[in-house]
């Protein structure tokens, strides 16, 4: 017997509706990054190892997807766009001294472990604003997610926002060594507030870094948490990290979307290139952020150019799970049907022809002698498909509305079908 083959463990085959409703998310989206002025690039699936090596900052190597080429040189399939696209801005875009707005659409691939449950291959839509270091930048981004978001169809969602220079404040005033400060931020991370309580208390760590590290689980809100993390910022770089997020939020203002604007100050990012806010978005069905985003000033400069940049990525896998979840419907295009014989096939191309001019989808489906009008009718229904279009050999036309289930026939003449 042979034997059917099936996807590997992490990844899955997108079809028929759910396909269909997923690429009309990413219109969407892509549509609105050009609305903010963003253009596309399109950097390779996999690029050198190098891209993504340690110092990047992105995944643990044992994360990544690795292989050797003919030569002999290591290649990686990319965990995170992000990273090409600054290998690209970098070397295609030396000369630009106007800032670069970049847009996206592409998959990742972690490989993550089993027990992790997660896909292992993600479609991510983003965007990228390179050369430009201020408060105006860092809300637009802020602005798009929100917007973006909207328009996918979420109502109720949230988009938080932290700075990596408060919590490495803390970190640098705590004055703990590498491996316990990498320790603290993995407990941070996991919201193990416990378990850093009991590291700080066995070292030699004031009272007052100790106050600050204990009142992160409340540095979690509206605007108004600002205030205390402004107190309890240990260094001038972590006042400054709090300064800047009020400006932020005061452009933010201006765009409208505070509504759905939080502040996370235990946040510090989940890629070691993030350099400024960082922010993620969650909703209600998902268990993981639908965007990811921050500020990587010296990504770059890895590849050669300095130059400060902040950017995004919208998991679009998680973000139609968390419509689907949440019942919000996601307008896409369904075929018509047009079911024909060997007889009626010139008119039914007519149809079709004068159908698709008009920007109809037209499926069309020949029928044989022994198969009735319900066996399309079903398949109708079960592709939802809007309307069928059931061609007589005696020159009638009976109609089929899906969305109603009203049906009538209507008489074309039987010159129609010989014509």
């Amino acid at each position: 017997m042979e034997q059917k083959l099936h996807t590997p463990e992490g990844v899955r085959d997108i079809y028929s509706t759910e396909c269909r409703k997923k690429l009309a998310v990413q219109e969407k989206l892509h549509e609105l990054l050009h609305l903010y002025g963003y253009q596309d690039i399109q950097t390779p699936t996999f690029e050198y190892f190098d891209v993504f090596r340690k110092e990047i900052g992105t995944i643990s190597s044992r994360e990544l997807y690795k292989f050797f080429d003919r030569e002999g040189n290591t290649l990686a399939l990319r965990p995170d766009i992000t990273p090409s696209i600054a290998r690209a801005a970098a070397t295609l875009f030396e000369e630009e001294d106007c800032p670069l707005r970049l847009c996206y659409v592409g998959n990742t691939f972690i490989n993550h472990s089993s027990y992790q449950g997660r896909l292992k291959e993600n479609t991510q839509l983003g965007a990228e604003l390179i050369g430009e270091d201020s408060i105006e930048a860092d809300a637009e981004m802020l602005a798009m997610v929100v917007d973006g978001l909207k328009r996918a169809g979420l109502t109720e969602f949230q988009v938080n926002i932290g700075h990596v220079n408060f919590i490495r404040g803390l970190m640098t005033a705590a004055g703990l060594t590498e491996e316990l400060t990498e320790e603290i931020f993995t407990l941070i991370n996991n919201r193990n507030y416990f378990g850093v309580e009991e590291i700080l208390d066995q070292e030699d760590v004031s009272e007052e870094i100790k106050e600050a590290f204990s009142a992160l689980p409340e540095l979690m809100g509206g605007a108004e948490v600002l205030s205390e993390a402004a107190r309890l910022a240990p260094t001038p770089e972590a006042k400054a990290a709090i300064a800047r997020l009020l400006k932020i939020y005061q452009v933010l203002i201006h765009y409208g979307v505070e509504k759905h604007i939080s502040f996370d100050l235990s946040m510090s990012g989940s890629y070691m290139y993030y350099t400024g806010i960082i922010f993620r978005a969650y909703t209600y069905g998902t268990g993981d952020a639908v965007v990811r985003g921050g500020r990587y000033d010296h990504l770059l400069e890895k590849f050669g150019r300095r130059t400060p940049s902040i950017g995004f990525a919208m998991i679009v896998d998680e973000l139609t799970s968390a419509l689907s979840r949440q019942k919000i419907t996601i307008e896409t295009k369904h075929n018509n049907l047009i079911v024909y014989t060997e007889k009626t096939l010139k008119w039914a191309l007519s149809f079709a022809r004068e159908f698709r001019e008009k920007g109809r989808c037209i499926e069309m489906l020949k029928r044989g002698a022994s198969e009735n009008k319900e066996k399309f009718r079903e398949y109708g229904t079960r592709t939802q498909a809007v309307s069928m279009l059931y061609l007589q050999e005696d020159g009638t036309v009976e109609l089929v509305n899906f969305r109603t289930g009203k049906e009538k026939t209507v008489d074309y003449g039987k010159e129609r079908v010989t014509e």
